[in-house]
């Protein structure tokens, strides 16, 4: 697994109220959201960046204005088991 550093200006931190850790928390969730509703991760890489399980991570997706299940109609019509 790969370890990425990033910079935070204490006064950001003061800001949110958060912690080091609890940041960087805050980070990977909203980059997994932001990645999982670009269509660039799937829900299950989107967790797994985010640290937290599948279900956890699809059930917080609404605290990001984002929808859980995108589906459109021609995708409904080539899956027999939703049509």
């Amino acid at each position: 697994m790969s370890r990425i550093m990033l910079e935070v200006p204490d006064e950001t931190l003061l800001a949110l109220k958060l912690s080091p850790e609890g940041m960087g928390e805050a980070l990977c969730m909203a980059g997994a959201v932001k990645l999982f509703e670009m269509g660039q991760l799937s829900s299950g890489a989107a967790a797994k960046l985010a640290g937290i399980p599948r279900a956890v991570f699809l059930s917080r997706l609404a605290e990001y204005g984002v929808d859980t299940f995108r589906i459109s109609e021609e995708q409904l019509r080539k899956e027999p088991r939703l049509a």
